[in-house]
Formats: structure tokens, sequence, C-alpha cells
């Protein structure tokens, strides 16, 4: 069983972080119970999924990259930070006349002492936000929010191996050592946190596996009502190896957030106008020196070696264009434990869990 420390408070301060009051604490009492009691209704599901969000999200890109007027800056990203409590003193640079238009302020970078690393934890966040759900993965389902399930498989695709040995399960391939468990984690990002997503530990990337899809919101009272919405959503996933065997870190694209960018893989392309329903484009980062090495200058890359590309602990690894959804999937000793509440605030670098 996954052991959980009492309670403590959740980290203040970051980006997107207004103060929490007596609203604040509703809100985060509702992400600890998950908002049980609401009911799925089958045809209000089957409209929002109807709705054309990819086309949605493409052209809410196009009007993120239009240049706003030196005039109008100031007026039009104020109005977002008190929207979404963005803290703007984190920013590296903090003149909003400085960001030519609403793509470059969501995906402005940090001042690089605001965001330290847990020196105590062998995981750390790979993004700012809250903590949606974190567990031991069990029968090949990971939970989505509490009582809402989806298929590993289905979330990852077909592992090599799969098929050899039938009385396998999936998540037992996934596993190098029967002395390990597979564990998850799921940090959901508001409209108002930073955008980058960093390497929660020293790992070497393998594979990275391109899901296109729906682009429907992450944002967690639609993953209640929406069954598998993280396996129908459009998402980058990126597996390999840690220290104690398999590693996965997938982007999950949301409704306006069509571009998944990887810093040291220029080939990706999300949200493309047209893709095959249950499709994914695999590429190999195994004997990929020469290509990645050359994108890797703005990114998180230590080295490129002949079994993939290596990432440093913290290190950047890619983007969203405004909010979405990043999860972890992990091999790990049993005596794995996660020092997290359910609906807490993160930031990155902060500690997911210890050994």
């Amino acid at each position: 069983m996954v052991k959980s420390p009492p309670r403590r408070p959740a980290a203040g301060g970051g980006a997107g972080r207004p103060a929490e009051g007596e609203a604040g604490g509703r809100e985060a009492e509702r992400w600890r119970t998950g908002g049980e009691g609401q009911e799925r209704c089958p045809t209000q599901v089957a409209l929002y999924r109807s709705f054309p969000t990819r086309l949605l999200s493409r052209a809410w890109g196009r009007l993120n990259g239009v240049e706003l007027p030196t005039w109008l800056r100031k007026p039009v990203y104020s109005l977002y930070i008190w929207t979404f409590g963005v803290n703007m003193q984190e920013a590296a640079v903090e003149d909003l006349h400085h960001y030519r238009n609403l793509g470059e302020f969501f995906r402005r970078r940090l001042k690089p002492a605001v965001r330290p690393l847990c020196a105590s934890s062998c995981l750390i966040s790979p993004a700012d936000g809250r903590i949606l759900h974190f567990g031991r993965v069990k029968n090949s389902q990971v939970e989505q929010v509490k009582g809402v399930t989806y298929s590993l498989e289905h979330f990852l695709g077909p592992q090599k191996g799969q098929g050899q040995d039938v009385s396998s399960s999936f998540q037992d391939l996934l596993l190098s050592s029967p002395e390990n468990d597979l564990f998850h984690v799921v940090v959901y990002l508001a409209p108002g946190d930073y955008h980058c997503f960093h390497s929660p530990t020293d790992w070497r990337v393998e594979l990275r596996r391109h899901f296109p899809g729906s682009l429907m919101s992450v944002n967690p009272g639609v993953a209640r009502l929406v069954k598998e919405l993280f396996c129908l959503n459009e998402r980058v996933a990126l597996s390999g190896q840690w220290q104690h065997g398999f590693f996965s870190l997938t982007a999950v694209g949301a409704t306006n957030v069509g571009s998944i960018r990887v810093y040291f893989d220029q080939d990706l392309q999300t949200n493309a106008p047209r893709y095959s329903k249950g499709s994914f484009h695999d590429r190999s980062y195994i004997a990929l020196r020469d290509q990645v090495l050359k994108a890797a200058g703005e990114g998180g890359v230590s080295s490129v070696e002949g079994e993939g590309v290596v990432l440093q602990r913290g290190a950047a690894v890619g983007e969203f264009n405004l909010g979405s959804t990043i999860v972890l999937l992990f091999e790990a000793p049993k005596d794995f434990s996660f020092d997290l509440q359910p609906g807490q605030r993160i930031r990155v670098g902060e500690g997911l869990g210890s050994l």
C-alpha cells in the first residue's frame, strides 16, 4: 500500500498560485474527494466530444502568434495575470512589454533560482501544477481522478515483448524485476501555471511515441466525466530507463494546447489537421546521436549515447502552449512511498517521493 505522510501545507508563491483563503480550502477539499456525487450524462459527454476542439486549438494557436501593439500588451497580460493568479515576480523577464504575443507570455521562462531541486527525494515534480492523482498501478489500470480509471495499455500502446507471454499482465511486461512495482503520478497544469516541463530524475529516453487524438479539456471536472480521457487526447510519451527500471513521462494535450514541444526532437509535429483514430507514431532515440545533438541546444540534454537521450534531473524537456497534464509512470522498489496529498499545489523541483 502506498504510504503518505500526514497532510502538510501546500507550497505557495508559485506561478498561478493566488493565496488560499476559505474558498481555496473548499477547492482543495474538492480535489481531495475527487468530486464524488457527480453523475455522468452520456448525452452531454457525447455532445462535448463532438466539438471541433482540434480546429479550435489550431485557431487559438494562430491567435497566440499575433503580435500585439506595445500599448496593448500590458492591459491584455495584466487581465490574464489577474484572472489566473500568475506570479510574474518569478518570471525571468517581468516587463510585460517584452512579450510580443500571447504565446511568448504563456511560455515565459523563470528566474534560475526560483525552482531549487529537492535533495532528499529520488523523484521531483516535472511541472508546476496540482497533484491530480498518484499511487500504485493495479490490474494494469490507472486512476484518472478518484473512481475513474483508464487502461495502461491504451495509454502507452503496445510494448516490446507483448504477445510473447500471454500469462503476464501488461504492467508486468514493463517491470524489470519481480521485487518492483509500477507507480504513477499525474500533475495538472492550470492556465496560470509555468508551462515548461522538466526531467523528474536522471534517466535515459529511448523512445518517443506520439498519439494524435482529441484535444478535450483535462480540467478535473471533465476528467471525472469522460472515461479514458487521457487515452483519447493527443499525447507524447517519452519512455526509457532510470536506475530502478522502466520510466516514462507523457505530456497530454488539451483544448488550446495543440502544440506540445520536446526540445531535443524538432521532428515532432502535433495537432495536425488530419490523423487516423487510434494511430501512433514512434521515433527511436537509439543510434540517433547526430540528429538529437543538433536539436539539443535549447533543451536539457546532457549527452546522447548509443542507447538513447540522457536527461539530467531538473533539465528542461519541453513546453505546452497553455495548461495541460503530465503523467509519470515508473518502476520502483515496493517500498517506494509518495510524499504527496491529492489536490496539493506543487512546483518544479519539489519532491514527489522517496525510498
